[in-house]
């Protein structure tokens, strides 16, 4: 029996698509193991996977970090956090190693530099999983990293390369933090995570279909581009009664979440509440941390810590959201307009291709106030051509979802090494 090891870093929104593919690899057989933040373990031990934690608090500290949500500031934030937690994976890692022995595979996002300097160290395959297509930096279709980048694509193709040649100004903000990792474990030190680092020579899986984002002419060879994942532990955490009979007694209320990892969301909620006012409308609230809501809501708002997407999103009219792409993908599978409050990381350019595709509109969150925001949400609610854009969308999240292709490249990667260790 094989044993691949699942590395993902950050919010639910990053760890889900793990847990989905933990899943799938363990009713094919294989033994999955799961290391990450210690507060992702529930989730994980409940979708009946092998947990380990590491031994850190650099995801709590970027969490609490509030320019984690600030244009430009996220992704300084995200590496920095990340660099510093690449020597706990390693210790992680390295402890199971010498617990259960040496494992088949590994799958972990880029961001988390302590797989790939377990793949330079111990030699254990690793696959790329990329969740959204700001990861692919392409010449041909530069993806929105920050608003900015709009001027750049105006640029003849030659030119693109030419700037993209230049070094990543993200690698310095985790490159340090890697090196000593690097320095204590014997690795060769890499110049750049943008050249050497970003995808895995072992394979790359993009976890998004084409028709979201089309695969250009400089994405890495070794990849398999597949669909959503569309995990939310639905399964392990149905919705609570309240809030689903508060969602079947009366009109299609708007939902507002800022995302599960937002902790600096007071002013999002505020202006929800005063749109709800403005529009009359029933609306629900999600997050985890209740501080944010304000107090003595009217009953036509509920607040609730958390429901499955895949639940609360049939009964809704528009989903406001942060734009983190496992909730657009929920989004797209249940056909409801989006309006995309964007932050940081990948939020603006996921915010992009839903206007792209014409299901839903999009405004930068210090925009987000009560005028700005709600002509954007009465034509979520009034565009017909928008709506019926959004419910085809269900369908094309259904077709394509053939796991038998997904599991079959993922297990080559073991056959793979296999292979090499018995002719070597």
């Amino acid at each position: 029996m094989s044993h691949v090891l699942l590395l993902p870093f950050g919010t639910s929104g990053s760890v889900f698509p793990f847990i989905w593919l933990g899943k799938l690899l363990k009713q094919r057989g294989h033994r999955v193991t799961l290391i990450t933040a210690r507060i992702h373990e529930r989730h994980t031990l409940s979708a009946g996977l092998n947990f380990v934690a590491v031994g850190n608090d650099a995801l709590e500290q970027m969490l609490s970090d509030p320019s984690l949500w600030r244009t430009g500031h996220g992704s300084k934030v995200a590496y920095q956090h990340a660099g510093r937690s690449t020597g706990d994976y390693v210790e992680a890692v390295e402890a199971l190693l010498a617990r259960e022995g040496m494992p088949d595979l590994m799958l972990a996002p880029m961001i988390c530099f302590g797989a790939r300097l377990m793949r330079e160290k111990r030699g254990i395959p690793l696959v790329s999983v990329h969740l959204y297509p700001m990861m692919f930096v392409s010449a041909h279709d530069v993806p929105l990293v920050i608003p900015l980048v709009r001027w750049m694509r105006k640029l003849p193709l030659w030119a693109r390369k030419a700037i993209l040649a230049f070094p990543n100004p993200l690698d310095f903000f985790a490159l340090f933090s890697i090196w000593r990792s690097c320095a204590q474990n014997g690795v060769r030190k890499p110049l750049s995570l943008w050249k050497q680092w970003w995808h895995s020579p072992d394979g790359v899986l993009a976890l998004f279909p084409a028709w979201f984002a089309q695969p250009q002419p400089d994405w890495p060879q070794n990849l398999l581009q597949w669909n959503f994942p569309m995990e939310d532990m639905a399964a392990e955490r149905p919705l609570e009664p309240k809030l689903k009979a508060f969602l079947e007694e009366g009109e299609a209320p708007v939902i507002f979440t800022p995302g599960t990892g937002h902790r600096h969301a007071r002013q999002f909620f505020e202006t929800a509440a005063a749109l709800t006012e403005k529009m009359g409308c029933r609306a629900v609230f999600l997050t985890s941390q209740r501080e944010q809501v304000p107090a003595d809501l009217p009953p036509s708002i509920f607040a609730a810590a958390y429901a499955p997407f895949s639940a609360v999103l049939p009964y809704a009219s528009v989903f406001v959201h942060h734009g983190g792409i496992g909730t657009i993908a929920q989004s797209l599978a249940a056909g409801v307009p989006q309006l995309v409050v964007e932050m940081a990381l990948d939020q603006h350019d996921n915010a992009e291709r839903v206007e792209r595709l014409g299901v839903g509109v999009s405004i930068p969150v210090d925009r987000f106030s009560p005028e700005r925001a709600l002509p954007l949400l009465q034509r979520c609610l009034s565009d017909q051509r928008m709506r019926q854009k959004a419910r085809e969308m269900t369908a094309a999240i259904g077709a394509d979802r053939d796991k038998e292709t997904l599991l079959t490249w993922i297990e080559k990667k073991i056959t793979t090494k296999e292979m090499n260790e018995k002719t070597s």
